[in-house]
C-alpha cells in the first residue's frame, strides 16, 4: 500500500505541474545524480551505499519523467495519432536498449568508466535542452487547484475504479504481469538448460526481444488504424500466449530466438494500445494519476510473478512445461477479457467520451 500511495502522489504532483518544466527539472537533477558517482570516486568517498542511493533517486526521478511524458503526449499529437506516437516512443526505447549496451561495452574498452558516466549525465542535459525548445504546451490549460494532494489521490483512484475500461485494463495487466514475468525472469535458465545456449547466444536472445519491440512499436499505428482495440491489443496478447507455448517446445535455438523476439514485440504492442486508450479516455488533468496507478500495479505484480515462477520451476523441474502453462494462462486471460469485459468493446466508450 505505501508504494501505491507514493506512486499516486507522484502522479497527482505531475497533474498539478507544468509537465514540460517538470521534465526539464527531472533531466537536470538526473544529470547531477549520475555525475555524482564519478565525482565521489575522484574524492575517494564513493561507496556501495552511495551507488544504491543513486539508483533509488534515479529510479524515482524516472517515475516523475514517465508520468509527465505519458500526460504530455495527448497535448502534442492528435487523438488519432496516439497509438503511432506511443509506438515510436517504445521503438526508440527498444532501439536504445539493443544498441546502447553494445556501444557502452565498446567505449569501455577505450575510455575510462567515469567518462562514460559523465557522458550519461550530459545526455540528460541534452534532453533538457531539447525539451526547452518545444513551445507547444504539455498540459491542457492548468487551473489553480483548490483541493489537497490527498483529495487528488482519492479522486484518481475513484476515477479508475469506477470506469469500466480503466478498471478492467488495470486488473488484466496485473494478472498478465503476475503470470508472464517468469517468461523473462527465467529465460537465461531456459536458454542454457533447454537450448544449450552460450552466454553470447543468451545476449542475442535478449537483443531479439528488443528488435521485436522496435519492429512492432513502429507497426502499432498502422495496425490500430486498420483494426479495433480488441483485435489489435487483446489479439496481440492472445497470440503472445500461443507463441509462448511454441517457444516452450522450440526445436532449435534460432527458432526460439525468433519466437522470443515476437513475444516481446507483441507484449509491447498490447502496452502501446492500452496506453493510447487511457490517453484517449482520461481527462488531461488526471493522466498523471491514472498512469501512476498502472505503473505501480504492474511493478507490484512483477516480483510476485517472478518469485512464484521461480518456485514453480524449482518444484516442477520442467522449465518447458512451466513456460507452456504460462502461455495457456496468458491466452485464456486475454480471451476472457476480449469476450466478457468492456475491453472487447472499448470503442464504444471512446465514442461516449467524445459525445460527453
Amino acid at each position: 500500500m505505501p508504494h501505491l500511495l507514493f506512486g499516486l502522489a507522484i502522479g497527482a504532483w505531475t497533474d498539478r505541474t507544468d509537465r514540460r518544466r517538470l521534465m526539464i527539472a527531472v533531466d537536470i537533477l538526473s544529470a547531477l545524480v549520475i555525475a555524482s558517482v564519478p565525482i565521489a570516486a575522484t574524492f575517494g568517498i564513493l561507496s556501495v551505499g552511495w551507488i544504491i542511493a543513486v539508483v533509488f533517486v534515479s529510479s524515482t526521478l524516472g517515475i516523475f519523467f514517465q508520468a509527465s511524458q505519458f500526460g504530455a503526449i495527448p497535448s502534442l499529437v492528435a487523438k488519432e495519432d496516439l497509438v503511432s506516437a506511443n509506438g515510436r516512443v517504445q521503438a526508440s526505447f527498444a532501439g536504445v536498449s539493443v544498441f546502447a549496451p553494445l556501444a557502452g561495452g565498446a567505449l569501455l574498452a577505450i575510455i575510462p568508466v567515469e567518462w562514460l558516466l559523465y557522458g550519461d549525465a550530459i545526455s540528460f542535459l541534452v534532453s533538457a535542452v531539447a525539451l526547452s525548445l518545444i513551445r507547444t504546451p504539455f498540459n491542457a490549460p492548468i487551473t489553480r487547484r483548490t483541493t489537497s494532494l490527498r483529495e487528488d489521490i482519492v479522486e484518481g483512484l475513484r476515477y479508475v475504479l469506477r470506469h469500466p475500461v480503466l478498471r478492467n485494463i488495470s486488473l488484466m495487466m496485473a494478472m498478465i504481469n503476475i503470470v508472464s514475468t517468469t517468461t523473462f525472469a527465467q529465460v537465461v535458465l531456459f536458454a542454457k538448460r533447454e537450448l544449450d545456449a552460450t552466454d553470447s547466444e543468451v545476449g542475442i536472445m535478449f537483443a531479439a526481444g528488443g528488435a521485436g519491440v522496435f519492429a512492432l512499436g513502429l507497426a502499432a499505428g498502422p495496425l490500430r488504424k486498420r483494426w479495433s482495440f480488441g483485435n489489435v491489443a487483446l489479439g496481440a496478447l492472445m497470440l503472445s500466449g500461443l507463441l509462448t507455448i511454441a517457444f516452450a517446445y522450440a526445436p532449435s535455438y534460432w527458432s526460439a530466438v525468433a519466437l522470443f523476439g515476437l513475444i516481446g514485440g507483441l507484449g509491447t504492442l498490447f502496452n502501446i494500445n492500452t496506453g493510447a486508450l487511457r490517453q484517449s479516455i482520461v481527462p488531461n488533468q488526471m493522466l498523471g494519476r491514472v498512469i501512476s496507478i498502472a505503473m505501480v500495479l504492474a511493478w507490484s505484480a512483477n516480483p510476485i510473478g517472478a518469485i512464484g515462477g521461480g518456485f514453480l520451476v524449482e518444484r516442477v523441474g520442467d522449465v518447458r512445461l512451466v513456460y507452456a502453462v504460462i502461455g495457456v494462462v496468458t491466452f485464456l486471460i486475454a480471451f476472457t477479457f476480449r469476450i466478457a469485459s468492456p475491453l472487447g468493446r472499448a470503442e464504444r466508450y471512446l465514442k461516449a467520451e467524445a459525445a460527453a
